[in-house]
């Protein structure tokens, strides 16, 4: 056992070494080059294209959400947001149609859609029930993980969200069969 007058030094080699470390990452960090504006530059700057500032730096742009893979995850959520946007915006749209159309305007259409056809009268039933069994489904499966948050582990989280568009796919074509 050591003691207390005793202490241990780094050798001569192990310090060489930590220096050479230093100086490596000191010459990486500032070997890239920094932008530095003036009130000239600054002008020439705003001026000056995005992607041609992008190539003189020569590094990658970050990927655009075009070419980003969602996870099934993200796409469920995105796609729960849009079903509520959607039957809000067509709650709206059939009150309007009632109260600028006169009283019963929006059961003679819906009636017309129905009567139009095999094809049409499905596609608007489809329409119409998928974005409210996704939308209610959707909140069934938040209520459950609110109450169980056990349950939000990312392998549980991607089977529920394939359930959910199974489920509302499934249940929206027997709405239409009906």
């Amino acid at each position: 056992m050591l003691s207390s007058t005793h202490r241990i030094l780094p050798s001569a080699s192990s310090l060489k070494s930590s220096s050479t470390i230093a100086s490596r990452a000191t010459s990486l960090l500032f070997s890239r080059g920094m932008t530095i504006l003036s009130k000239e530059s600054a002008e020439e700057f705003k001026k000056e294209n995005y992607n041609a500032r992008m190539a003189k730096t020569r590094r990658p742009v970050s990927p655009h959400v075009t070419i980003y893979s969602f996870p099934i995850c993200a796409l469920s959520s995105i796609t729960t947001r849009v079903t509520g946007c959607t039957l809000s915006f067509g709650a709206a749209g059939l009150g309007l149609f009632e109260i600028f159309g006169g009283n019963g305007s929006a059961l003679s259409l819906m009636s017309d859609i129905g009567n139009s056809g095999l094809v049409l009268s499905s596609g608007a039933k489809f329409a119409v029930a998928f974005p409210i069994m996704y939308h209610y489904l959707g909140g069934l499966r938040h209520l459950v993980w609110d109450n169980a948050p056990e349950m939000l582990t990312n392998v549980d989280v991607e089977k529920a969200s394939y359930g959910l568009i199974g489920m509302s796919v499934l249940v929206s074509g027997v709405a239409v069969v009906l």
